[in-house]
């Protein structure tokens, strides 16, 4: 409180109080305003030289963050161990005794049920109108169920 009553005398319009140093600091990110290292002039969006003088664009400036998103999506994938999936779904094949398409249509038409018995379990009804909306929900959750084992049954191939 000194600092403030330490000059009373000032004039009226200047404040009482002193005010800290201002730090100002760059508005653009590192990353958004990119310049060409030899004439420091902006890069045109998407280009990979300069206009004014043709130096190269840096290599971090040409990552485009779906490319660094997509190749840390594809090392993580590397660590599944996608051999073992592959013996579980070539079992449940042999085991089931259906071809490809009809164990997928199988296992769609199973995501389908489950879709029917999750639509009664998520929605809440309170009016007749809500509980019509709800019974064709899952209407055609079982419609999409029905079809997909429909497909997988003529997909089977036969013993003959």
């Amino acid at each position: 409180m000194p600092e403030v009553a330490r000059n009373a005398e000032r004039e009226f319009w200047q404040p009482p109080v002193v005010a800290p140093p201002v730090v100002l600091t760059p508005v653009a990110q590192p990353g958004m305003v990119e310049a060409c290292d030899r004439c420091e002039t902006e890069f045109i969006p998407g280009s990979r030289f300069c206009h004014v003088c043709g130096g190269a664009r840096s290599e971090q400036a040409t990552k485009h963050p779906a490319t660094a998103w997509m190749r840390e999506i594809l090392t993580w994938a590397r660590h599944l161990e996608f051999h073992n999936i592959e013996k579980w779904i070539a079992g449940v094949r042999v085991k089931l005794g259906l071809p490809t398409a009809a164990l997928v249509s199988f296992v769609l038409g199973l995501i389908c049920v489950a879709g029917a018995v999750g639509v009664g379990l998520i929605f809440t009804v309170q009016t007749t109108l809500d509980w019509q909306a709800v019974q064709v929900w899952r209407i055609e959750w079982l419609l999409g169920a029905s079809a997909s084992f429909l497909a997988g049954i003529l997909l089977k191939k036969s013993a003959s």
